[in-house]
């Protein structure tokens, strides 16, 4: 294979997914793929990925669910494929979750136990996916979801200092941290979570993701402690 056809593959594409269009047209490569093999799991999980990164950088609502909805149909195809593998699982449950953020608190509750229930199953078969991801999006969980169905801000913290055993410097754990923090009035704690978010290295691989949690950052630590 070419330089030039290397680089216009959909995983070169992935790669520089914060550069506009190009997430875009890795979607619609593994789209074409699936479609024309409804057997092919990698294409099926890496949509569900990219349809997820797609649904959280657009301003516009209807494409956002679009694209979630989208995810949770070929992160529900790798699942059915790769039933031992934990990548449909997990971005079943990414677009599920975000899917659910989407319509607030009283629609999106609906999709809570299905949510835990795949990031469960990633957690018994590699619990270090991705850094730690089923223990990240699991303290996502806890913190999201109100005690009266189960959520609960002690377990999150569990969760997502667990995903911190995998990558020390992981922003989006230490980001979730912060957030949970400045909600429950631990305002030093906060702080230095998100000191930790600003402190770390970029990830090559989560590089996009990195910046957007550094932004972030910076925003929640200017209004917990402006200079």
């Amino acid at each position: 294979m070419s330089a030039a056809a290397v680089a216009q593959s959909p995983d070169a594409l992935y790669a520089q997914r914060d550069v506009p269009g190009r997430a875009r047209a890795a979607a619609d490569e593994w789209t074409r793929a699936l479609a024309a093999d409804s057997r092919n799991a990698e294409a099926a999980w890496k949509l569900a990925r990219a349809d997820y990164w797609l649904g959280t950088h657009t301003d516009e609502r209807d494409e956002s669910r679009s694209r979630f909805e989208d995810g949770v149909t070929a992160g529900r195809a790798a699942v059915a494929l790769l039933p031992n593998r934990p990548e449909g699982h997990f971005w079943l449950a990414a677009n599920m979750g975000a899917l659910a953020e989407s319509f607030g608190l009283r629609q999106g509750l609906k999709y809570r136990k299905p949510i835990k229930q795949e990031l469960e199953a990633v957690l018994q078969i590699d619990p270090a996916f991705e850094q730690g991801s089923a223990d990240r999006a699991l303290g996502r969980w806890y913190y999201r979801v109100p005690s009266l169905f189960g959520g609960s801000h002690k377990t999150a913290e569990m969760h997502l200092r667990a995903s911190l055993k995998y990558n020390p410097h992981s922003t989006a754990s230490h980001y979730f941290l912060a957030e949970m923090f400045a909600d429950d009035g631990r305002k030093s704690e906060a702080v230095a979570e998100l000191k930790a978010v600003l402190d770390a290295p970029l990830d090559p691989a989560w590089g996009p993701e990195d910046k957007d949690f550094k932004a972030k950052a910076r925003a929640l630590l200017m209004k917990l402690a402006p200079s």
